[in-house]
């Protein structure tokens, strides 16, 4: 049996971004940035010897987000509106995270419950919003209604510069009526001073709705998934890598690889969100996907994807593989790349993810 699934697909639809051209690897790049000192994950040869440095990766990867703040204990949450909806109803909140805000979400509970269900973490892209996921505004992203009526709980909230709290930064309304970047800008230059950092302080809250839907009577702890796409695509990976209530993760698109996307540079294909300090120095991404085995991972992506280089992605599909034929669970990593296909959530990944959360969830 192979040890990755890759699955080359043509697109179904099209939303893409227009690609960039296509280059060499390291084309243009000038030579003082051709040797930067990337760390390589060690691959151990036995669980046992993963276990022991699973332990060392975790805390690099949890120390590079920054000293975040203790999550809210107990957890202030207000219910805003609940809503009717066929089979399914949705219920409007917010929650106090603690530290420097307010967070609006939503969350779906199926009308049709035998006992306590499956629950999805559902994570929106940078220019997207809870609104777009649930269906108030419908986007590509919008899953919501999917997955509530497949049976699962879906919780999502807007992150710290989508949604309704855009205008709510350090600079409050400042921020609305001036670039849309200026908001993300300000609360990453911000947390740097406090010593934190803007993708720590994002993940928090998304384990602090984590925390919340975990309150939830309707909700079987034991099966939670996360799921995005972009932005949310990272944002899944990356909390499961920290948090280990999370048993599934669906990605949909922005699978890279960093060294990659500084060979064909690319760089600007992402915001600056989701730097964090002293990353590169252990390790790539893949020693943050790798924190997910044996737990199952699929990735959704587009050859075409601006943020996803074709090479990083061929990477990463041959490091992550090896860690989960390791654990002797060789199907439960599957890398889908859709050729001519760019930063897309298309019908045919809607169906591999609702597939993969039914398999393993």
């Amino acid at each position: 049996m192979r040890a990755v699934s890759v699955v080359l697909l043509w697109a179904v639809g099209s939303f893409a971004q227009t690609p960039p051209p296509l280059q060499q690897p390291w084309e243009g790049v000038p030579p003082s940035y051709r040797n930067i000192p990337v760390g390589r994950l060690e691959i151990p040869k036995t669980v046992a010897g993963w276990n022991a440095q699973r332990v060392k990766v975790k805390a690099i990867v949890v120390r590079s987000l920054g000293e975040l703040p203790p999550r809210p204990s107990p957890l202030k949450v207000r219910t805003i509106r609940v809503d009717q909806r066929d089979g399914y109803t949705v219920e409007k909140f917010v929650f106090d995270n603690g530290a420097d805000s307010e967070v609006p979400g939503y969350i779906a509970i199926p009308a049709k419950r035998a006992g306590p269900c499956p629950a999805i973490l559902t994570m929106h892209g940078h220019g997207s919003s809870k609104d777009n996921m649930f269906g108030y505004e419908p986007t590509s992203q919008d899953v919501a209604e999917l997955l509530a009526r497949r049976g699962y709980v879906v919780i999502g909230i807007d992150n710290y510069f989508g949604g309704e709290r855009k205008g709510k930064g350090p600079a409050g309304d400042l921020e609305v009526m001036a670039r849309n970047s200026d908001q993300e800008m300000s609360l990453f230059k911000l947390n740097l001073w406090l010593g934190r950092t803007l993708w720590g302080m994002m993940l928090r809250d998304e384990q602090i709705a984590l925390d919340y839907l975990l309150s939830r009577p309707e909700v079987d702890a034991k099966r939670i998934g996360a799921q995005g796409m972009s932005m949310g695509s990272t944002r899944a990976w990356w909390l499961g890598a920290i948090d280990d209530r999370i048993r599934a993760v669906v990605g949909v698109a922005c699978f890279t690889r960093y060294e990659d996307l500084i060979a064909i540079r690319a760089l600007r294909a992402h915001g600056i969100y989701y730097f964090v300090p002293g990353i590169l120095k252990h390790f790539d991404s893949e020693g943050v996907m790798a924190l997910l085995a044996p737990r199952p991972f699929l990735a959704l992506t587009g050859d075409r994807d601006a943020g996803s280089p074709p090479e990083g992605m061929k990477k990463l599909e041959q490091i992550l593989s090896r860690f989960y034929k390791l654990h002797g669970q060789p199907d439960r990593f599957q890398s889908v790349i859709y050729p001519e296909t760019g930063h897309v959530y298309n019908d045919d990944m809607k169906k591999r993810m609702l597939a993969w959360f039914d398999k393993y969830l």
